[in-house]
């Protein structure tokens, strides 16, 4: 069985900053699983692509998963107020295992609380946020910090997935 990786998925989400990710990781090999507010449930990217939620966050279990991404779009800020949600970032951070959020996806890190000491990048719109949860932030294509990896913008796309598949491999 392959290793899991969970993608948080709604309404509005950034179309590229979710299926980049998704279809970079089944190619390399991951299992992916999109969880939202409900499983089954379809929405439609900001442009308009659509995608279903393989589960609700609720459902599922951090230990299932050896990572999380976070896209961006309006997405985040509706499911940063979702305990499920904000429970599983923390665990994912207990265990230091990978959390990846680009461009407004960090908006999900900061109401969990886990970007507390890290150093990350995102969309210039939520600096302001990042640094108000103790974030120290940068301008960069993509920061790794730890098991944090942080881009800001779709454009970022390549190199966030480079950071994040080389946090996978150990390197």
């Amino acid at each position: 069985m392959a290793d899991r990786v969970l993608i948080f998925a709604g309404p509005d989400y950034e179309d590229l900053e979710l299926w980049y990710p998704k279809l970079r990781l089944e190619e390399a090999g991951y299992e992916v699983t999109l969880a939202g507010d409900e499983a089954g449930k379809s929405y439609q990217g900001k442009h308009g692509y659509p995608c279903t939620n393989d589960a609700a966050v609720g459902e599922v279990k951090s230990e299932d998963f050896v990572a999380v991404v976070c896209p961006g779009g309006w997405m985040p800020d509706k499911l940063r107020r979702d305990a499920n949600a904000l429970r599983l970032l923390k665990e994912f951070d207990a265990a230091k295992k990978p959390i990846a959020a680009i461009c407004h996806g960090g908006w999900l890190c900061c109401s969990a609380d886990v970007y507390r000491g890290v150093t990350v990048t995102g969309s210039p719109g939520i600096k302001d946020d990042c640094v108000n949860a103790g974030a120290t932030w940068v301008d960069e294509s993509v920061h790794v910090d730890g098991h944090h990896v942080t881009s800001r913008r779709p454009s970022d796309l390549p190199d966030f997935m480079a950071g994040l598949l080389g946090l996978l491999r150990g390197e």
